[in-house]
């Protein structure tokens, strides 16, 4: 197989994403091995390559068609794409799908101490933050006129330099912002990890391999709280016990042989199974409770 043909995905070459990142295509089946300079994988039994490099280059790289996919946060996505268009450049990667990782929001934080009633409250002050155009478009919206001051890093020590009264950064634990005497005042917006494709149309083979990645990590996503619940259940409390099972579908009902007054059951439940669940289900006459790990699943 020619390079050109070859899946090209960009990852963030070090941060909160990295892992599970990395951890989300090896679940999809991709084993991989990584050259000297650490800045790529190369797919050994899939047509994929992955590039380490910065989450705020990722948007870029996959806009001009030089990696077809992107892993990186919704707060990025959106920073760029608000970027974009201040330029008169149109945003052309698409947000192919969310991921159930790296949850976070970006947040209005005020030193310790420090009133702080809604936005009304930035009036007139400065604002440190990464995401000047995602703060910008938050005042405006709420008619606010405040100075933004765009920092590339270390956004959580501008109050105590003098260069920020407030600032607008990525809230996660806050045990950064309590470190630094901060605390959260504000949600601007949520975030967490999303899929970006170029808006370059590739070829049938490569369309092929992204139809089968993206249903595969689908498929591992769906997984990743799901159990696979096998009960013995007498007849009459059939329906009692289908409402106890989480998050199910409809279950699989067998008759047991020699007991006529007992069927199993059998149920994915895509919710977690706590032990309250199984002592709910016990106690509606569930008997012979099994619950097992689900390994890989398409819908």
């Amino acid at each position: 197989m020619d390079k050109s043909s070859r899946l090209k995905v960009a990852l963030q070459k070090s941060g909160r994403l990295t892992e599970n990142s990395l951890d989300l295509l090896a679940r999809c089946g991709l084993k991989y091995s990584r050259g000297k300079d650490q800045l790529m994988c190369y797919g050994e039994n899939m047509p994929l390559d992955v590039l380490f490099v910065r989450d705020d280059d990722i948007p870029d790289l996959v806009q001009q068609d030089v990696c077809d996919l992107g892993i990186v946060g919704l707060n990025v996505i959106e920073e760029k794409r608000l970027s974009f268009q201040t330029r008169g450049v149109s945003p052309l990667f698409e947000q192919v799908m969310v991921l159930d990782y790296g949850k976070c929001r970006l947040s209005i934080a005020v030193p310790d101490g420090t009133e702080y009633k809604d936005a009304s409250s930035l009036r007139g002050k400065r604002i440190a933050t990464t995401y000047p155009n995602i703060l910008a478009r938050f005042l405006r919206e709420r008619d606010v006129q405040a100075e933004v001051v765009t920092m590339s890093g270390a956004v959580e020590i501008a109050p105590r330099l003098g260069r920020a009264d407030f600032i607008c950064d990525l809230v996660s634990t806050g045990s950064t912002l309590i470190a630094n005497h901060l605390s959260e005042a504000e949600t601007v917006m949520e975030s967490q990890a999303a899929i970006i494709s170029t808006p370059v149309p590739v070829t049938m083979e490569k369309q092929e391999w992204i139809h089968r990645l993206t249903m595969r990590i689908d498929g591992v996503q769906q997984v990743k709280e799901s159990k696979y619940i096998m009960l013995h259940a007498p007849r009459e409390k059939l329906a009692e016990i289908r409402k106890l099972l989480p998050g199910s579908e409809s279950p699989t009902i067998m008759p047991l042989d020699g007991a006529g007054d007992k069927v199993a059951v059998h149920a994915v439940c895509r919710e977690n199974v706590f032990w309250e669940t199984l002592e709910g289900l016990k106690g509606a006459g569930a008997s012979a409770i099994l619950v097992l790990p689900v390994e890989k699943m398409l819908a």
